[in-house]
């Protein structure tokens, strides 16, 4: 008797791209962990089919201070201890390490958007990330999943957090000849919060690598931010009044800013993500809480749309 078919789930998984080193931990392990928590599965994928790995900074702090260079004295930590992942993003990165799907990623290359319910793309900011964002590749898929639509003319939920909506911004479409994020509302890493990092990392913590927390630097006559994730994202959008960052007048506006403080799992505060339609986006490891339970019920309701049971 010949052998059946395997039979196709119920539920497919949510996609989560990942570069080959660099990206930032919490916006990676704890978005798996709680979309898993929510019943989801989450396969990952690389451009060679090798895991990828963390920018080790974020997760042990260590070279993020401003004796990080000298050998004897590089694993004292202070600074480093309040730039690096919190205790919910170091012990689900801890975990994720532990999961098959995260060990046997799949290529870009492979990636069909019909084997997927949903697309989530992280961020990172130090220089490994740069390979991920400028995957052209990569960069067809992430407009697949924006154009492939359902019967109602929906296409499938993607979230973007950080760099994470940089790639989506990079992302033309060949129909329109523009990002896919042009005449959507978005936020991102706000030119704020990058800019506060590098001033910190490039004066005091991390001096002799100046260009640390810029991914992309400006070229002499530039000027400053140009090629932050924030002007760089405005600048495919249908104008910049989509770009949507905490508006002054906002409940817990200072909370929510200030790049200190963090949403956590009983507290979103802090957090500012933006919603369109079946878009989400995020700013940086600080919104992920929110972001990814909010990203996880907007996959169910997807899902029940579709009569998935």
């Amino acid at each position: 008797m010949s052998a059946l078919p395997a039979a196709t789930p119920a539920v497919l998984p949510i996609l989560m791209p990942l570069p080959l080193r660099d990206f930032d931990p919490t916006e990676v392990a704890l978005s798996w962990q709680i979309l898993r928590a929510a019943g989801h599965a989450v396969e990952f994928a690389t451009a060679d089919g090798r895991r990828g790995h963390a920018d080790p900074m974020m997760i042990s702090g260590i070279g993020l201070d401003p004796w990080g260079w000298v050998p004897g004295l590089r694993r004292l930590r202070c600074i480093g201890l309040l730039l690096r992942a919190d205790r919910h993003g170091r012990a689900a990165y801890a975990a994720l390490e532990r999961d098959p799907a995260f060990l046997n990623p799949r290529r870009f290359a492979e990636l069909d958007v019909a084997a997927y319910s949903a697309l989530l793309l992280p961020g990172g900011h130090a220089k490994g990330m740069r390979p991920y964002l400028e995957d052209g590749l990569l960069q067809r898929v992430v407009v697949s999943f924006f154009e492939t639509l359902d019967g109602q003319g929906r296409h499938k939920p993607v979230a973007a957090v950080c760099h994470g909506v940089l790639l989506a911004a990079r992302s033309i479409s060949a129909r329109t000849g523009k990002s896919v994020l042009y005449g959507r509302k978005t936020t991102a890493l706000t030119w704020k919060l990058e800019r506060s990092a590098w001033d910190l990392t490039r004066f005091l913590a991390r001096f002799w690598d100046s260009g640390y927390y810029r991914t992309y630097g400006e070229a002499a006559g530039e000027p400053v931010g140009y090629w932050s994730v924030e002007q760089e994202v405005k600048r495919a959008l249908a104008s910049d009044g989509d770009f949507a960052d905490v508006p002054a007048g906002e409940k817990d506006f200072l909370r929510k800013t200030s790049g200190v403080v963090r949403d956590t799992p009983g507290d979103g505060r802090a957090a500012w993500v933006v919603e369109d339609g079946r878009y989400l986006s995020a700013r940086w490891p600080g919104d992920v809480h929110t972001f990814a339970k909010r990203f996880a019920g907007m996959v169910s309701a997807s899902a029940e749309g579709c009569g998935v049971p």
